[in-house]
C-alpha cells in the first residue's frame, strides 16, 4: 500500500482514550494518536490542556486507507460514539477541552462534515453543539495516553449507539 494514498480526519469528543479505542477498532484505520488541537500554545501539555485556557481539544487524529473505509463512515462513528448535543463537555468531564469538534483538513472534508452533521441532526432532540474548525498543528500527548485503554486494561467510556430510525 502506497503511503500517500493514507488520509487524515481528526476528531474531539471528549476524552480522547475512549475515542481513539474506538477508532482503532474499524478495519481502513491504519494508525491512531491523541493529541491536542485547536488551541494557541506551543507545545501543549495534558496539564495545560487540562487547565482549560489553552483553547485546545482533546483529539484523536486517525491516519486511514480511502479505499477500505470512507471519510463519511468515520463521521457516522464519531457522530454515534459521543453526545454531540453537549457543550464544552462529555459526561462527567467538562471545559472547552472536551468539545465535539471535528477538524477538517480540506475542503472536501468540510463539505461531507457539514452534510453529516445535517443527516445526524434527525437522531437528536436537542440542537448538534459540534464545531467544524480547520486542522490546524497536532500535538501529540505525552507517550502514556497513546492506546490507553490497551496499555490499561480499562473499558470504553464513551456512548456508542447506532443511528437509525
Amino acid at each position: 500500500m502506497e503511503n500517500s494514498t493514507l488520509k487524515k480526519a481528526t476528531f474531539g469528543a471528549g476524552c480522547f482514550w475512549g475515542v481513539e479505542h474506538i477508532f482503532r477498532t474499524i478495519p481502513g484505520v491504519v494508525s491512531t494518536a491523541v493529541g491536542y488541537e485547536g488551541g494557541n500554545l506551543e507545545r501543549p501539555t495534558y496539564k495545560d490542556v487540562c487547565t482549560d485556557t489553552t483553547g485546545h481539544a482533546e483529539v484523536v487524529e486517525v491516519t486511514y486507507d480511502p479505499a477500505q473505509v470512507g471519510f463519511e463512515d468515520l463521521l457516522r462513528v464519531f457522530w454515534e460514539l459521543h453526545d454531540p448535543t453537549q457543550l464544552n463537555r462529555q459526561g462527567p468531564d467538562y471545559g472547552s477541552q472536551y468539545r465535539s469538534a471535528v477538524f477538517y483538513h480540506d475542503e472536501e472534508q468540510l463539505a461531507e462534515a457539514q452534510k453529516s452533521k445535517e443527516w445526524a441532526q434527525q437522531y437528536f432532540s436537542r440542537p448538534i453543539a459540534t464545531k467544524l474548525e480547520p486542522a490546524t498543528t497536532f500535538w501529540i500527548a505525552e507517550d502514556y495516553h497513546q492506546q490507553y485503554f490497551e496499555k490499561t486494561g480499562r473499558q470504553s467510556c464513551h456512548i456508542r449507539r447506532p443511528l437509525t430510525k
